[in-house]
């Protein structure tokens, strides 16, 4: 599975993003996918969880405020992210789940935050 990330970029405070994360590739029996973010100096978080489902689950910190969702025809998973604060600033990376336990990380798009 290869997981291609893009949405990334610099944005005020209070401003809107939306990331992308199409998944190619041996893409059957993907369990869940998710978006993760780690700041400098800091360890690597969960930020939202979408399972095959459609079941959805978020850090604290985001509730209220992105949404994942997928678009299972374009193997896409989306992470739409309002009012952003500058310590939402992070790199956001895409993760996957198989059935069977592989697990994949597609590469990290940048999030700035600031004024």
């Amino acid at each position: 599975v290869q997981l291609q990330a893009s949405g990334g970029g610099l944005v005020q405070p209070w401003g809107s993003l939306r990331l992308s994360c199409t998944a190619s590739g041996s893409i059957f029996n993907i369990l869940y996918m998710a978006w993760y973010r780690q700041a400098p100096g800091e360890q690597r978080e969960l930020v939202a969880r979408i399972t095959r489902g459609g079941s959805t689950n978020y850090a604290d910190s985001v509730k209220g405020r992105f949404t994942i969702s997928r678009d299972n025809d374009k193997n896409t998973v989306y992470l739409r992210m309002n009012s952003l604060k500058p310590e939402d600033t992070a790199v956001y990376f895409c993760y996957a789940v198989k059935l069977s336990g592989p697990t994949y990380w597609g590469q990290g798009t940048q999030v700035t935050v600031s004024s």
